[in-house]
């Protein structure tokens, strides 16, 4: 049963990566990987702050695991999203985001993670979610290899949603410079332009955030402060 939302209430759906290996699904020798612990603590923190509801889902839902590498226990935004209960509950037996009805939602999010380029971009939940919102004018946001879910997206004219929308993302440059990139099912950034996205990156592992309209992305970790603060301006102002 889903919670009853209080009028005006605002409420942010995230989708976490449910893939926790970096490889397919069978793969047992692949190394843990999961969703990026500053992507979703950081803009669940603003976003929290300012009294915005924020909901985890994830495609399956399946638990969301932690990228290890992502894991900062000195950080303390990150360890308040560890310590809410809330959270807690959300991480360990998530909703399926197939249950989840969009039009009750103000905004999605996709926070990276590695583990996202496997479940992400051929999720027809994902497409059909961030395909509904994009339509109906509400933001969608993505960070990292969060924007792995818009890749595949078409519009009702069978036009790639991303398609001369400008857009951030992490670079093949930074997948190279983390030794991942032969590890990946497609590079990112590279099939991003070939869907005929504008992107836009930054030197390597510097921020970036890139706003076309409703549409809110970011290159990195590093990104996340800045582009839940864009996300906060553009619901406080509809």
């Amino acid at each position: 049963m889903h919670r009853q939302l209080v009028s005006g209430e605002q409420t942010v759906l995230f989708v976490l990566t449910g893939h926790d290996r970096l490889g397919s699904a069978d793969d047992t020798d692949a190394a843990a990987t999961g969703f990026h612990l500053t992507e979703a603590a950081y803009p669940w923190w603003v976003l929290t702050q300012a009294g915005i509801r924020v909901v985890l889902v994830t495609p399956n839902g399946g638990p969301a695991s932690i990228d290890p590498s992502s894991r900062d226990d000195d950080d303390k935004v990150n360890q308040a999203f560890l310590d809410d209960a809330n959270v807690r509950a959300a991480m360990a037996q998530p909703q399926a985001l197939r249950d989840i009805t969009t039009e009750d939602m103000a905004a999605i999010y996709f926070p990276g993670g590695h583990g996202t380029m496997w479940d992400l971009p051929t999720h027809p939940s994902v497409a059909d979610a961030v395909r509904t919102m994009h339509l109906a004018g509400k933001p969608v946001a993505a960070i990292c290899h969060g924007p792995a879910a818009l890749v595949n997206v078409r519009l009702p004219n069978e036009t790639f949603l991303i398609a001369g929308k400008r857009i951030s993302a992490f670079s093949d440059s930074e997948e190279i410079a983390t030794d991942k990139a032969e590890l990946m099912p497609f590079m990112l950034e590279s099939t991003l332009r070939e869907r005929g996205a504008l992107v836009e990156i930054a030197d390597d592992f510097e921020p970036c955030v890139v706003v076309d309209g409703t549409l809110i992305t970011g290159q990195n970790p590093a990104s996340a402060m800045a582009l839940a603060q864009a996300l906060l301006e553009i619901l406080q102002i509809r």
